[in-house]
């Protein structure tokens, strides 16, 4: 498969392509690994399953941020799957400079994962394979466990937090 556009198509603008993109609704997560001087995250919303057998995830993380290679490079990585309770986690894996993990009670998952407090669902993985797509690399993993719970989803809509409500019938 060609990574390039036909001749005479130009690509897309990137706006264009931003305000397209801003339309798909998702959840977050937050993806979290052993680095050298210990447990790196950052939020992730570009998650998703990719098969059922083996147990696969994907997760895209970009590669000029900070924590890349020592995401894409640990043998094992968590993913936790947020829940609408869970707005701060988000922003402060998205944002946070310095200690993001302080205050959580962390624990030790497979391969020294370290697992932030339960959500929606945590997954541990063991790194699978890392393939890069553009500016972002995917990191493919092998589900090793899952925890999950009950609760309404944190979501990702035109570039804000959103609440799911029920429709009633």
């Amino acid at each position: 498969m060609s990574n390039h556009h036909p001749p005479g198509h130009a690509a897309v603008d990137e706006d264009a392509f931003k305000a397209a993109m801003g339309r798909w609704a998702s959840g977050i997560t937050v993806v979290t690994a052993s680095g050298p001087d210990g447990p790196v995250g950052l939020t992730a919303s570009a998650f998703s399953s990719l098969s059922l057998h083996p147990p696969l995830v994907l997760v895209c993380i970009g590669q000029a941020s900070f924590h890349h290679d020592h995401l894409t490079g640990a043998p094992g990585f968590g993913v936790h799957i947020l829940d609408s309770s869970q707005e701060e986690v988000s922003n402060t894996f998205a944002f946070k400079r310095g200690d993001r993990f302080e205050g959580l009670d962390v624990q030790d998952g497979p391969l020294g994962v370290p697992l932030l407090p339960l959500g929606l669902a945590r997954l541990a993985c063991e790194r699978y394979e890392v393939v890069e797509g553009g500016d972002h690399s995917i990191l493919i993993g092998r589900v090793l466990s899952v925890d999950v719970a009950d609760a309404e989803p944190l979501a990702w809509w035109q570039g804000g937090y959103r609440r799911l409500e029920e429709q009633g019938a």
